[in-house]
């Protein structure tokens, strides 16, 4: 037989000698009469497969059945199984909550279950339960015993559903080596005391001054902080440079206080409603960002750089819970992609880590958490592994447990993603600092998410002027007779020696005195606060911002064949490559579509330095095979991206395909381009309707977080839209909720009706990068429109052109004494209207006008063009859209403000609870009845 070691994390590993060799004949007998092999032996075999060896051979057998004793396997067999029970099930017997509040059930590891006494235990050598014996252990009944400490004490370790042996064999290697146990020096344990002391107090210090003002303690579970500060050490020694943190209100304050380092009295300052900003260090290691509308200080985050140059960052995070999390996970990503250089941009999981924190009735409970699991594996979105960690106290608001999920931990739906799951004890320190220490080791081995469920429990209601007894009577009874763990804490270490009970309390009065003494600064400068109200930067009030977005022809023409050369062997589909090959006649030609004008547009930007990051649901082809931006050789699926060929690009281009989820993509995107604002994030609706799954990234962030957080972005956002027949929901992409968000220049809203248009509308974007002009950038994006003859760009507009913010139809309004009506709109129902009017012949009574972009809306521009006809009656608002959806309720005032006087009409759709017709001929109906009615004398 090989002296190589059996497989970690199988039963075989168990298994030596005469037993062995009976189970490898078993196993033979297995595959040929699965019939005749007993039934234990059938699950075992079922479940793991015959031994095999860590190097991937298989043992061979070197005795019969009849060598192997006379049923003595069936003992060892049992014993095994026994072993393999604790391991998997012995969180359920754990020690893992403070309030004793739960029933440990130990009876999936009585030894009575599986037919074996103590003395059958003790002749078992220990080597059959260990690939490394434990000190003091010699033999099974001393094996069995310390598996049951190893893994019923404060930590319970779920890992039997992970699908890679060696992931499941090392953790197991990790608990039973006792790393769970150690206990700390008594320096350590005496800087863990302090620590304790400084998050209980200053919870306790605002309790006591600021009576009656919610914030949200994080008290009954203080040791986050500790596990907090583990994790953090121990990935910056493992080469992590920058550490991003995702949470909500629930304990905030404390994080931003003690591991983000906000001082204490810039902290008091909010609460005394004393302006933060004289209270900033002047060593420039904390940045805080503002808005000027502001928000409340729960909602606040901050970035914190260490000595060492370590980067931590706290996620401004609004009262939604969980939603920030794929913000945070698409930061992390942004922190460890060089964007430097053409070509993808390369990823390096190690430079950068996400932490997110959870309540656990937020966890179970919304989906969007799962959504993050489902980007931790997937190229384009790994970070290489976020460490979730749920702040568990047992309660949601009001709701227990039993009416807040199905599943037995709040942790669950974790697992289905094939990621670990550690329950500790919130109450026990040292424990938790151990986890903080194995997360980190976790983490930076198998490049994986990790779940750790910190239990505690909440000491106050929902907020602290709640009263949780009306509705939690029972829980509360025990809460009120659980000590902070502070003090549990410093009585353990009075009793161990490590401190006396007069140095433990000195130590409380002394902070506390210290936290008193903060605020005492903060009253002291009271009478300094100017009190001033921040307002909007000058940069951002620029409404149409004047940038020059021309390339030059000769650099255009280049860029254009660069774009058609294919490295050598690749074959593109036959339909594809001939599609392709006719860019270059459309270039020479003046039919430059959609797709080859935004391709053009990513060339230039990459060329100028500007990386570009694109993402969505088909991104790569594009919903309606427009794009082509990634190609597959017919013959063998390889891929090949032309436009990380073009000459003289200076910056990566990105694209991949997302996974089906809007909510976590848009987040992701919108959190990618936070972290590096120097990148052109864009992300794309399969149909723009889709983006309704994500309304909640849109009114949280992308439209506010400026205002609110003082948070920059230049997010683009492309919702393709446009009244096709295809039905309700494939017609609008909601457009007017996007304008009703619309206020204090926060973003541009276009609906742009040329490809050329849209070229430069995406390079004015790209040039707002890194200023303070940068604002998000919605588009309502085509779909008939992708290769329509009409809305085609010629080589010469996007060489010499720039973004028209409105256009005038070519053949009309030049009889300006002719002129009655005046028509505007947006969008592809202009291009509908342009089929119909051609070269003008007939429609002397009319003029219309595009507006290209709706917010900000360009009234001077139209005003001066409605000025040209003075004989002009009507302005004619026209749109596919119902009466109240599109953009005529958020035009209407305006345009009543340009009118002077004259009629201000509505053509479209009557209002409708839906967004369209569902069939086909009805929607021709209605939309050739608007356009005749938008162009009738």
């Amino acid at each position: 037989m090989s002296n190589n070691v059996l497989l970690a994390g199988s039963p075989w590993s168990a298994f030596s000698g005469p037993n062995l060799g009976y189970v490898l004949e078993q196993y033979d007998l297995f595959l040929q009469s699965p019939e005749e092999v007993e039934p234990e032996l059938v699950q075992l075999f079922q479940a793991y497969g015959g031994p095999v060896f860590a190097d991937g051979q298989a043992p061979v057998a070197t005795t019969t059945a009849a060598q192997a004793g006379s049923g003595d396997y069936k003992k060892v067999l049992a014993a095994v199984k026994l072993a393999a029970s604790i391991r998997e099930n012995g969180h359920f017997a754990a020690d893992l909550y403070p309030l004793k509040n739960r029933v440990l059930d130990t009876a999936r590891f009585e030894e009575s279950v599986f037919n074996l006494t103590d003395a059958d235990l003790a002749a078992i050598p220990a080597e059959v339960f260990f690939t490394t014996v434990p000190a003091g252990v010699t033999n099974g009944k001393q094996a069995i015993d310390y598996l049951k400490s190893v893994y019923s004490d404060k930590v319970g370790v779920e890992v039997s559903h992970l699908q890679n042996p060696e992931e499941r064999a090392w953790i197991e290697a990790q608990v039973e080596s006792g790393a769970f146990k150690q206990t700390l020096a008594a320096d350590e344990k005496k800087s863990v005391l302090e620590r304790l002391t400084r998050i209980e107090n200053f919870e306790k210090f605002i309790h006591k001054t600021f009576v009656g003002q919610k914030r949200f303690s994080g008290e009954g579970l203080d040791t986050q902080i500790i596990l907090l500060d583990e994790i953090i050490k121990s990935s910056e020694n493992n080469g992590v440079k920058d550490v991003r943190i995702g949470m909500a209100h629930r304990g905030r304050l404390n994080v931003l206080t003690h591991v983000l380092n906000k001082p204490y009295d810039m902290m008091f300052s909010d609460f005394a409603h004393v302006s933060n900003d004289l209270f900033l260090p002047e060593d420039g290691k904390l940045e805080i960002t503002k808005g000027w509308t502001g928000d409340v200080k729960y909602h606040m985050g901050a970035s914190y750089t260490y000595d060492s140059g370590l980067n931590v960052k706290l996620a401004y995070n609004p009262s939604h819970l969980e939603v920030g999390n794929p913000i945070v996970i698409g930061s992390v990503r942004a922190a460890q992609d060089d964007t430097s250089a053409a070509g993808f941009a390369k990823h390096d999981a190690a430079k950068a880590l996400g932490i997110i924190l959870h309540g656990d009735a937020a966890f179970a409970g919304q989906g969007i958490v799962t959504e993050g699991f489902n980007f931790s594996q997937v190229k384009g979105f790994t970070t290489g592994g976020t460490v979730q960690i749920i702040a568990n106290n047992m309660i949601g608001f009001t709701t227990e447990l039993f009416d807040s999920r199905s599943s037995n931990y709040a942790s669950d739906p974790a697992k289905g993603y094939d990621i670990p799951v550690i329950h500790v004890n919130a109450d026990s320190p040292e424990t938790v600092a151990a986890v903080g220490r194995f997360v980190a080791a976790y983490r930076a081995k198998f490049k994986k998410d990790i779940v750790i469920d910190l239990i505690g429990y909440r000491r106050y209601g929902h907020n602290e002027t709640d009263d949780p007894t009306v509705t939690n009577p029972e829980t509360y009874k025990l809460v009120a007779k659980q000590e902070p763990i502070r003090a549990l804490y410093g009585a353990e270490l009075a009793t161990a020696g490590v401190l006396s009970a007069d140095e433990v309390k000195a130590l409380d009065a002394k902070i506390y005195a210290e936290m008193q003494a903060a605020y005492d600064h903060v009253k002291s400068m009271a009478e300094k606060d100017e009190h001033k109200t921040p307002d909007m930067p000058e940069e951002l009030k620029v409404e149409f911002p004047e940038i020059n977005t021309a390339v030059d022809m000769e650099r255009l023409t280049k860029v254009n064949e660069d774009l058609l050369v294919f490295e050598e062997g690749f074959e593109p589909q036959n339909k594809l490559g001939k599609i392709l090959a006719k860019r270059r006649d459309a270039f020479a030609e003046a039919k430059i579509d959609w797709g080859h004008a935004e391709t053009l547009a990513y060339a230039t930007i990459t060329q100028d330095g500007t990386p570009v990051r694109f993402t969505g649901q088909d991104a790569q082809r594009g919903t309606f095979s427009q794009r082509h931006l990634v190609l597959h050789d017919k013959n063998n699926g390889a891929e090949f991206t032309p436009l990380h060929h073009v000459e003289g690009v200076n910056a990566s281009f990105t694209v991949y395909n997302s996974p089906l989820t809007e909510p976590g993509v848009v987040g992701y995107e919108y959190g990618y381009n936070l972290e590096n604002q120097n990148v052109l994030s864009v992300w794309e609706a399969q149909f723009g309707d889709f983006s309704n799954m994500a309304q909640v990234m849109f009114d949280n962030f992308i439209s506010s977080a400026r205002s609110k957080w003082g948070q920059k972005s230049g997010f683009v956002i492309l919702l393709p839209h446009g009244y096709e027949g295809q039905g309700p929901e494939h017609s609008s992409s909601r457009m007017e909720r996007y304008l009703q968000l619309s206020a204090e220049n926060n973003w541009f809203v276009a609906n742009c009706s040329n490809a050329g248009n849209y070229y430069h509308l995406l390079r004015r974007q790209a040039a707002l990068l890194g200023t303070e002009g940068v604002r998000p950038l919605v588009v309502v994006s085509p779909k008939s429109l992708l290769r329509h003859p009409l809305a085609a760009a010629s080589a010469d507009q996007l060489a010499n052109g720039r973004f028209q913010e409105v256009i005038e139809q070519e053949g009309l309004g030049k009889n300006v004494e002719a002129v009655e009506k005046v028509i505007l709109g947006t969008g592809k129902v202009m291009i509908d209207l342009a089929e119909r009017v051609k070269d003008g012949e007939g429609f002397d009574h009319l003029h219309i006008v595009r507006v290209e972009q709706i917010y900000p809306f360009p009234t001077a521009q139209v005003q001066e063009i409605i000025a040209r006809f003075p004989n002009a009656k009507e302005i004619v608002w026209v749109q596919e859209e119902p009466k109240n959806q599109g953009s005529w309720t958020f035009v209407l005032e305006t345009l009543y403000d340009i009118a002077e006087g004259k009629k201000v009409r509505y053509v479209g759709r009557p209002a409708m609870s839906s967004t369209s017709e569902g069939d086909g001929d009805s929607h021709k109906a209605a939309q050739a009845k608007l356009v005749n009615e938008a162009l009738e004398k």
